[in-house]
């Protein structure tokens, strides 16, 4: 225990505000030639401070025996995604394991972490005996040399230690193909088929691009780049480009924003808040169906859903889903309607099947809830406790439908 803290107090001093202060003053002063052999100072220091950072993962790694768990344990201590944490972990595995040459670059502030990323993605599916002789070619290739050109090189020494491998690589590669979404600033987001086949992207890629250019030649004011995503979308969502069917969304904004008697922001689950004028644009749309939400004037969390009855046992599902809003893990993003409904205390252990012990997890947390080490606790007011196997705990509330009034308001 001395050693482990003598090992974190040591990291922090290097890294204290008061150290770090000093260094700030003194780049006022610095010519352009010195500014940049400072920014390469830094970077070479970020360097050696993300080699402990893959050690110590790799540790944490190596006590969990590997269980796929960690990469949300990491992002949680972290506050990194998902896909990150995960990529963070499998590096630090494969740095302290099967390529420690290209880990002591990262000591020596010679390669970044990023690079080593793209080194230990790139050597993933070789053998240990194979991915240390790769790790011995390119320590001398890979100082000085970007991400992308890092990349390129690790690939190319993967290829040339197993050329028989190649083949079952890309078969692998073909089979972890899947759709991702990713949310960007307000009001948009991406969405992307990874590791599809080539024929098969490179075919979908020329059907959209002829019909874009097809509906620019008829006169369209949209930039090409607009009428491909645009003829992407509509194909996805109906079958043929032009038209669309009916897909549901949770979309949250009070009543005076949508009669456009203020501007607060809606908040659409599973990507956070949009403006007042596209929320408006959004639920005018002719498949829209409007439901009223009836909400805790205390709180602002959601009580009812507008129906005759009071949370009626049919509509449990519903209201749960639409109370949680997104995945309950803090920093999943998984919207509702995708996710499962589980309880917070399984059912064998007395857990009842009523809205205040239901939540909304998505697959991936929902099999972490049961992982051993894991501890789910629901209190009465809707706060989601999750302690993880080290002991860190880390809560998550549905945030209100609106900002919670300090006290009843006076009856007429």
């Amino acid at each position: 225990m001395d050693t482990l803290n003598a090992t974190v107090a040591l990291l922090k001093e290097i890294t204290s505000p008061e150290a770090l202060r000093e260094v700030n003053a003194s780049l006022d002063t610095l010519g352009d030639n010195d500014a940049v052999d400072a920014a390469i100072a830094a970077t070479e220091g970020i360097a050696r401070l993300e080699a402990i950072r893959f050690r110590a993962l790799g540790r944490l790694s190596r006590h969990r025996d590997g269980a796929s768990s960690v990469a949300q344990e990491v992002a949680l201590a972290l506050s990194v995604v998902d896909g990150h944490a995960a990529a963070l972990v499998s590096t630090a595995q494969a740095l302290t394991t099967r390529l420690p040459r290209t880990l002591g670059l990262l000591d020596s502030g010679k390669v970044g972490g990023y690079g080593a990323m793209k080194v230990a993605a790139a050597t993933a599916w070789l053998s240990d005996d194979d991915a240390r002789a790769v790790d011995a070619v390119l320590e001398d290739r890979l100082p000085d040399r970007n991400s992308d050109q890092i990349r390129k090189s690790a690939n190319h020494a993967a290829m040339m230690a197993d050329r028989d491998g190649a083949a079952r690589r890309a078969e692998r590669n073909r089979g972890g193909r899947r759709l991702t979404m990713r949310h960007g600033e307000t009001g948009v987001a991406s969405i992307e088929v990874e590791d599809g086949p080539v024929e098969k992207v490179t075919a979908a890629y020329t059907r959209i691009d002829r019909e874009a250019r097809a509906l620019r030649a008829g006169g369209e004011t949209r930039t090409l780049d607009q009428l491909r995503a645009d003829v992407a979308l509509d194909l996805l969502l109906g079958g043929q480009s032009g038209k669309s069917e009916r897909s549901e969304v949770f979309l949250y904004m009070d009543l005076h924003t949508y009669l456009g008697l203020n501007d607060d922001p809606a908040e659409m689950a599973g990507h956070g808040h949009i403006p007042a004028s596209l929320a408006r644009e959004i639920a005018s749309g002719s498949n829209t169906v409007l439901r009223r939400i009836i909400t805790d004037p205390l709180s602002g969390q959601v009580l009812d859903l507008g129906r005759d009855r009071y949370r009626p046992t049919a509509g449990l599902d519903e209201f749960v889903r639409v109370r949680d809003r997104e995945c309950r893990r803090p920093g999943c993003h998984r919207a509702a309607q995708a996710c499962d409904l589980d309880h917070s205390l399984p059912w064998q252990f007395g857990g009842h099947t009523a809205d205040t012990e239901l939540i909304d997890l998505c697959r991936r947390d929902h099999r972490l809830k049961d992982e051993p080490g894991w501890n789910y606790r629901l209190a009465s007011d809707g706060t989601l406790t999750i302690t993880t196997p080290t002991g860190q705990s880390y809560d998550s509330t549905p945030p209100p439908l609106h900002e919670p009034h300090a006290e009843e308001p006076p009856p007429f």
